[in-house]
């Protein structure tokens, strides 16, 4: 019987390289963020808002390294959209509203840059993780052995990464809405209050947003085309409520720091629903 530090050794090498890569991405973006923080001209509440949901991708990475130490299929569509948005969310806070960016901030982040970019590079290049990357998650089995906690496949049909990729950009969608929601509550109670029923309404869009994306990703595993339209629809009505949002309640500085990542998630899930599409094969005719 293997032990657990004789599975670990026999993880290929790219495996435990991209685990550390994956550690030491978590920690630059706690570092950097500090950074922002400490040489920022003006630490107000949008920043600090700003500055928590960056922090939060470092979480992000550790449940990445989880999945990736499970040999998870998820890992790769996770990866790359964790990557992309960590880049977008601490780029945003690099450039002050006026004047230039602070040197340790640039430099912070073009380190945390070139990590996020091998990130993404051992996880869709490396042969050795992507043959690494084939298990799911386990599930109560009951059959004629009893009982069970072990892993099996699921029971929809196999999906492709793209549409892996499609739904957990999707997700995004949501918090991406939020955050800036919530910045803007802070600036109008301080001197809009006629702009309140704007940020109600867009907060309840960016909930209802996250069920929206809940239902059609359900079924667009389950291979329903229409999924895959309604899911087109949702995006545009999304990037249609938000980006305007932006510019009206938080300028072009927040249409930028704010609208640009959700613009981002909104072009890979429609990418990769383009991609999913032309990988499906032709459907016979009679």
């Amino acid at each position: 019987m293997r032990t657990a530090a004789e599975t670990e050794v026999r993880r290929p090498s790219a495996v435990r390289a991209l685990t550390t890569l994956l550690a030491t991405t978590a920690a630059a973006t706690v570092v950097v963020e500090l950074l922002n923080w400490v040489y920022a001209p003006e630490q107000g509440f949008a920043l600090a808002v700003r500055t928590g949901w960056a922090l939060l991708r470092s979480l992000g990475f550790l449940l990445l390294i989880g999945n990736v130490r499970r040999g998870r299929t998820v890992a790769r569509p996770f990866g790359l959209i964790l990557a992309v948005t960590t880049v977008f969310a601490v780029g945003r806070l690099i450039v002050p509203r006026q004047g230039t960016p602070p040197l340790p901030g640039l430099l912070g982040f073009a380190v945390l840059t070139a990590l996020c970019v091998a990130v993404v590079w051992l996880l869709y290049r490396s042969p050795a993780v992507a043959s690494h990357l084939r298990r799911h998650r386990p599930r109560l089995v009951i059959d004629g052995r009893g009982i069970s906690w072990r892993e099996t496949p699921p029971r929809r049909p196999e999906v492709s990464g793209w549409l892996l990729t499609a739904r957990v950009a999707a997700f995004t969608y949501s918090p991406l809405m939020l955050v800036p929601a919530l910045v803007a509550g802070a600036d109008v109670l301080d001197d809009r209050l006629a702009a309140v029923p704007a940020v109600l309404f867009w907060f309840g869009a960016g909930i209802v947003t996250s069920y929206a994306v809940l239902f059609c990703t359900a079924f667009l595993l389950r291979g329903r085309h229409w999924a895959r339209r309604l899911l087109v629809v949702v995006t545009l009505v999304v990037l249609a409520v938000d980006l305007p949002l932006c510019w009206w309640l938080l300028d072009w500085d927040g249409l930028v720091r704010d609208g640009a990542p959700l613009a981002t998630a909104a072009a890979v899930t429609l990418y990769a629903l383009h991609r999913a599409t032309k990988a499906d094969p032709p459907t016979p005719t009679p």
